[in-house]
């Protein structure tokens, strides 16, 4: 099972660690497009401060996120799990889990980035700021940008099995899976159940506690199908709807009744 999430804009402090080394993260395909983006956005904060935030999207509180961002290849490195923090992040709990949890965590989970592409939880990183939407000058919109390099190195990580994607729109822009990995792959929508409504703020927060059970109870789903099954052995409600035709992906919801 291969678990896509998406990053949060909110992150963890870098902390002491040893400095980031590129080379070391998962995905090694990544490493030269990964430096090309480190290498724009490290030049663009270290330039004109003004520049860099409205490029970057920021409000004037969050001026301290340019200067973060120009100490990137020195700044301390943390494991991602621990960097990316927020409402998924929180509910999924990963300091929480017990070892086998963990190791299985460590395997399964892929977070998406502008500034990475996709890394494993237990890749050291340091704390940055840079979205998947951000246009840098020289590469243009980032979610554009990953497409390329994503496509060579995402169909051999998802490998044989199902793959769970919980990321956003903006997100799933740098990588839609295609042919049989689609057919594979399953989407998830969080309804609020009586009112049918698609939530927000709690999707996230349902979607960590989906990943975290799905861990936790050590559950293997092979495909879409028997993600269904398994879910509702967990206690949640699911709809599922195949798709129509072969290579799109199965289209899930879940219910909830109370949005918390």
């Amino acid at each position: 099972m291969l678990v896509l999430l998406p990053p949060s804009e909110g992150k963890a402090a870098s902390g002491r660690g040893a400095p980031l080394k590129p080379e070391s993260l998962s995905l090694p395909g990544l490493t030269p497009a990964r430096e090309t983006v480190l290498g724009e956005l490290v030049e663009l904060c270290s330039g004109d401060e003004e520049k860099a935030r409205e490029v970057l999207g920021l409000s004037e509180g969050l001026r301290g996120e340019v200067a973060k961002n120009a100490e990137l290849r020195t700044a301390g490195a943390r494991p991602a799990g621990e960097i990316y923090t927020g409402v998924l992040y929180d509910a999924l709990d990963l300091a929480s889990l017990d070892a086998a949890a963990k190791r299985r965590a460590a395997r399964a989970l892929l977070v998406f980035s502008g500034l990475w592409g996709a890394v494993r939880v237990t890749d050291r990183i340091p704390s940055y700021r840079c979205s998947m939407v951000v246009k840098l000058p020289a590469l243009g919109a980032l979610g554009a940008y990953w497409r390329a390099p994503m496509a060579e190195v995402l169909p051999a990580a998802a490998g044989d099995g199902l793959v769970l994607d919980l990321r956003s729109a903006a997100y799933a822009a740098a990588w839609k899976p295609q042919g049989e990995v689609a057919g594979r792959t399953a989407t998830v929508r969080v309804l609020h159940a009586p009112t049918r409504k698609v939530v927000s703020h709690f999707n996230k927060a349902t979607k960590g506690r989906i990943v975290r059970s799905l861990l936790a109870s050590g559950s293997a789903p092979a495909g879409p199908a028997e993600l269904v099954e398994a879910l509702r052995d967990l206690g949640y409600e699911v709809e599922a709807q195949a798709p129509a035709r072969a290579g799109k992906p199965w289209a899930l919801d879940v219910l909830v009744a109370e949005i918390h």
